[in-house]
């Protein structure tokens, strides 16, 4: 039987139904229908059920999700459930600041490593990493077995940058330079544009 393919829309919902479960979860609310995951997300219950079901039935009828058992299932579908170190390209002002969330995260999802190309950077330290020299990227890569490469260079540089990450080896890049990169189709791209985003919103500004 054919497994049916998963759609990027799918795993982008993924992480939202997450992050609603772990507060639902610190909340200590043991249970939750997808009625009423759909009013906190303002979704469709349908959809959200669809959206589970492609990996398993984690609902009960009459029930609905146990909230830490669907809490488990959804970081082990995402893999969040296993160490995954990332590398940070980019040491300024939100290199930083993304950095930032090591330092308050219990993921295993983690900055392993931050480069950057100005002298006066390297050797400084951002919390418990030190910051390196681009030229080192390639290597780390390989000693730190890192699967994802974060961007925060200007934008003329971020090309060449994700060239870098590709032939190190990384299969996932977030790019939060405001240019539209090229890579491989085995090497997942995502891109958050802030200056698209605050034009965007600027539309829907009245008189």
């Amino acid at each position: 039987m054919k497994t049916p393919k998963i759609s990027e829309a799918v795993i982008r919902r993924l992480p939202v139904y997450l992050r609603c479960l772990q507060m639902l979860q610190e909340m200590n609310i043991r249970t939750v229908s997808s009625y009423e995951l759909g009013q906190k997300l303002d979704m469709n219950p349908a959809q959200i059920r669809k959206d589970l079901a492609y990996f398993g039935e984690f609902g009960r009828k009459g029930i609905g999700y146990e909230v830490v058992y669907l809490v488990e299932k959804i970081r082990q579908i995402l893999k969040l459930d296993r160490h995954v170190n990332v590398a940070l390209v980019g040491a300024g002002h939100l290199g930083i600041a993304l950095s930032n969330y090591n330092r308050y995260t219990e993921e295993k999802l983690m900055i392993a490593a931050i480069f950057d190309t100005d002298p006066e950077k390297i050797g400084k330290h951002v919390g418990s990493l030190t910051i390196q020299h681009i030229d080192e990227l390639e290597t780390a890569v390989q000693e730190l077995d890192i699967r994802i490469g974060m961007i925060t260079v200007p934008a003329p540089y971020a090309q060449g940058v994700a060239d870098r990450l590709v032939q190190a080896g990384v299969k996932g890049i977030l790019n939060f330079a405001p240019v539209s990169l090229l890579v491989p189709p085995d090497v997942h791209l995502r891109s958050t544009d802030v200056t698209t985003e605050l034009h965007a919103l600027a539309y829907y500004i009245q008189e």
